[in-house]
């Protein structure tokens, strides 16, 4: 069912000059939450240029592979896709083929479902990932918060990921403000600009992909990062635990724990101006800029590439 708050949502463009080179997002009415591995069908992104060249992209040649790989293999697909950007173009946002656009989400999303539930589709991720897969809850029962966290990062201090410790107080409000505003644009610092990824929560998981992976992928864009918050031990030791996975072909553990830091920066912050961001782009993504976003950014001293790198204890 939709909430009252999707169908409110009206439809958004949000123009990308960071060296995106014309390249526009467009964002309609969120409906489901993102399932693992996947990205929403309601992002579409193409160029505004008359003529369309997915190679002016500086990160182009990141997904060099997978688009080469799409046009020799399924070039009928890649053409019906090239043609669904062009027509995209020439029609009004908000137009009233909505109830067909929806109908056809539901149906494409409880496809999905089914092969999700049966295959295990995720990209490599781990499905349903549990606390009690990672910890042994009986032996740290008699524990503290601060003996479980110390135990969580040293646990992790070896590992090719990112972890993280959140008290409850601050998870309490990144969570209850995901609910609201599930969706955010993330601007990865990178030495000729910024490469822009899409996040969405679904539960306690928090699902990353760059954007262009969903300009050439679409629906079957999938997860280059997932953030695996358990809040198991939240109310027994006051701390909710985080680690996540990573495809390293596309995202290092530097830029994994930026993403993870701005998650915090944005979902995480008191003061309003920079959370109005994260409103904006959810409830009213007309007032939505992104240089905002860059220059929260840079004031936070995020804005720099290799900027966080190491892992963390939330304050």
């Amino acid at each position: 069912m939709l909430q009252e708050r999707d169908v409110k949502m009206a439809a958004a463009l949000v123009q990308m000059t960071c060296l995106y080179r014309g390249i526009l997002a467009v964002r309609v009415p969120g409906i489901r939450p993102l399932i693992p591995g996947l990205v929403p069908l309601q992002y579409r992104a193409f160029s505004v240029r008359k003529e369309p060249q997915l190679e002016e992209n500086p990160f182009f040649d990141k997904y060099q592979d997978k688009i080469q790989k799409l046009r020799s293999t399924k070039p009928q697909e890649y053409k019906a896709r090239v043609e669904t950007r062009h027509d995209a173009k020439k029609e009004v946002l908000g137009h009233s083929k909505q109830t067909e656009f929806i109908k056809l989400m539901e149906q494409e999303l409880e496809k999905k479902d089914k092969i999700a539930a049966g295959e295990g589709e995720s990209g490599g991720f781990t499905k349903n990932k549990t606390l009690d897969s990672i910890l042994d809850l009986e032996k740290i029962r008699d524990m503290t918060g601060g003996e479980v966290s110390e135990l969580w990062m040293n646990y992790y201090a070896a590992k090719d990921t990112i972890s993280a410790v959140i008290p409850t107080q601050l998870y309490d409000l990144i969570s209850s403000r995901s609910n609201a505003s599930p969706m955010f644009l993330y601007a990865l610092p990178q030495r000729e600009g910024y490469e822009f990824f899409l996040g969405q929560w679904s539960g306690h998981e928090l699902h990353f992909t760059s954007l262009i992976n969903v300009q050439t992928m679409g629906e079957h864009a999938p997860s280059q990062l997932i953030l695996y918050h358990y809040p198991d031990l939240k109310e027994e030791k006051g701390v909710v635990l985080m680690t996540a996975e990573i495809d390293p072909k596309f995202i290092t553990v530097h830029q994994a724990q930026c993403l993870a830091n701005q998650v915090q920066l944005f979902y995480g912050t008191h003061r309003q101006e920079t959370f109005r961001l994260v409103e904006d782009f959810n409830h009213h993504p007309a007032d939505f800029k992104h240089m905002l976003l860059i220059a929260e950014l840079e004031q936070s001293g995020l804005g720099s590439a290799g900027a966080t790198m190491g892992r963390q204890e939330m304050d």
